[in-house]
Order: structure tokens, then sequence, then C-alpha cells
């Protein structure tokens, strides 16, 4: 299976299913790495891997439609089956969305749907969690929509919330159990378990 893997930032994620799929626990590829941030460390990283990267963004092309048009093309000349969004910052347009429905995933660092929609990202997220006293929080994978964190949930994992959590300790214990946790999910989509389409 070919994937193509979204990012904005660091690519940790992104790191993480490169790593799964070259040591065959999942049986699929990263065709393409797409970013609409031209110094994310997500395309360094893909460059290292020998794996065609992308800086793709509206301001580049200077509107969103020809922006997806470009995206679109990509995906097709690398035969992509499924998009995995790992922090891409961006909604993806209604174009891109409809040509793989259901076939593209995002991953959320909070177990929806609390702690989702538009603002609820990196840190915010984490902040969010501690200030309302919850006692777990975790990650979740969905399908993607035309709504910020809304799709159907196809997978969640729980990570405990501890007494004198900071945001930023919270975020490097779920960070730890979402790069497990995303290989194990696409695991289960490239051997059919999770259906696409």
């Amino acid at each position: 299976m070919n994937i193509a893997v979204f990012a904005s930032h660091g690519g940790s994620d992104l790191q993480a299913i490169i790593d799964g799929c070259k040591n065959n626990q999942i049986n699929a590829r990263v065709a393409v790495v797409i970013s609409n941030n031209g110094d994310s460390m997500a395309l360094q990283r893909a460059e290292a891997e020998g794996i065609p990267a992308y800086h793709l963004s509206a301001k580049k092309f200077g509107n969103e439609e020809a922006l997806a048009a470009k995206i679109l093309e990509i995906l097709v000349r690398y035969n992509v089956e499924m998009i995995f969004l790992a922090g891409y910052m961006k909604m993806l347009h209604i174009s891109v969305l409809e040509k793989y429905n259901n076939r593209i995933f995002n991953i959320h660092p909070a177990l929806l749907p609390k702690f989702g929609g538009r603002g609820m990202y990196g840190m915010n997220v984490h902040k969010a969690v501690i200030e309302a006293k919850e006692s777990e929080t975790g990650v979740t994978i969905h399908r993607v929509n035309a709504e910020y964190d809304s799709g159907e949930i196809v997978a969640q994992t729980k990570v405990p919330v501890l007494e004198n959590d900071t945001p930023e300790i919270l975020a490097a214990r779920v960070l730890d159990r979402e790069h497990e946790f995303l290989v194990e999910v696409i695991v289960d989509i490239a051997d059919g378990k999770i259906k696409l389409g």
C-alpha cells in the first residue's frame, strides 16, 4: 500500500511511520511526503530517507483550488491509496476529501470528542486537559472530513494524567504512546482490519 504523509512541523510521527515500514511492521511504504511549511523537519526527514517530498502551500500556488489541484496531481503520480495527516496544520480542500473519501486519517493528541476542534492542537490540547482536571487523556485516530476532528473514530488509546503533570510533561508522555499507536493502527489499515473506502 502506498501512503502519503502530510506534516507541518517536526515530523516525528512521520519518522515512526517510515521506521514501521522499514522494519516490516507495516505492510506498506511511504510513497510521498507533503508539507505546507518549507522549513519543516518532516521534509528533511523524507529527503534523508530518499522519499519524494514536496512543499505545497496556498501562498505558493495563489489560492486553495490551485493548491488542491497540485496535491491531487502528486497523489495520483505516486499511486497513493491512503493519506495520513501527522501534525498537518491545514484543512484539506473538499476536492481532496472527496477523491480520497474514507482514505484520509488524522492523529489527535486527546480522546475525541473531548478537546477537539478549531484551535485544539499541540500544547493547547494538553493545557486544556490539565485545566479540566482529567485523570486520563490519550490519542485518537479518526477519518478526516470537512470539519475539524469530527470524522469517524477508528481507534483510541489511553494515557494517564498524573498529579504533577505540566502540559510539556504530559505532551511528551502522549507523544511516546502516539508513535507506537499510529504504527499499530496503520498495520491494521494496511492489513485490511480497518477498511478503506
